[in-house]
């Protein structure tokens, strides 16, 4: 791809590097970006800067927040007494878009991958014992993470590790989706939903 300046050329090189888009798209961005008022183009700039560089993540659940506890762990209205195990701060709001759950989470930052490099130390694993150890309120451990391989590795592993605690240990409910249709679904997603069926209301 030709550019008329060095400079757009920067520009869409950076941008590229985001997920899911590509030079044109980049090229795009940075056209508009350039037509834009320079005032809107700064703010934009300083808001990139800004989120990067002040950007916390609450002591107790890892999930980002603008202060040392963020609004989920200091919410009134919330339920103390059960913990939601997410890999990523994409989870919890996800999870919270449903309005369904009033509880608490721990993001663990990822979840455990070999073949990644991806082990439990680097994980907020520690600070889920810890936190579970010291608190005789908790009753509940959720373990909503993603019915994949590693998703299923780190839950085994989660469950090994918090088995001394008197907590029950649940998992988020797998199989067909509302809308879908049964010939369409895997083996596995399918026989999952075999083995944990409801009763029908």
């Amino acid at each position: 791809m030709n550019f008329p300046s060095k400079l757009i050329e920067n520009a869409v090189e950076e941008i590229s590097k985001l997920p899911g888009i590509g030079k044109k798209t980049a090229l795009r961005l940075a056209l508009h970006l350039l037509k834009r008022d320079e005032k809107q183009t700064l703010s934009l700039s300083e808001a990139l800067v800004a989120m990067r560089s002040k950007t916390r993540y609450c002591r107790q659940c890892h999930n980002i927040s603008d202060d040392e506890l963020c609004g989920i762990c200091t919410g009134n209205r919330r339920e103390q007494g059960v913990i939601c195990v997410v890999e990523d701060t994409r989870d919890v709001l996800a999870i919270e878009n449903t309005s369904q759950y009033k509880g608490l989470y721990h993001v663990l930052g990822g979840i455990i991958s070999p073949l990644e490099g991806v082990g439990p130390n680097d994980l907020n694993i520690e600070s889920l014992v810890q936190r579970i150890s010291g608190n005789t309120e908790v009753k509940e451990v959720i373990l909503g993470l993603s019915p994949t391989m590693e998703g299923d590795t780190t839950a085994f592993y989660l469950t090994k590790r918090l088995k001394p605690f008197d907590v029950k240990i649940t998992t988020i409910a797998r199989g067909i989706p509302i809308g879908g249709d049964l010939e369409y679904a895997d083996e596995i997603t399918l026989g999952r939903s075999i083995v944990s069926r409801i009763v029908f209301e």
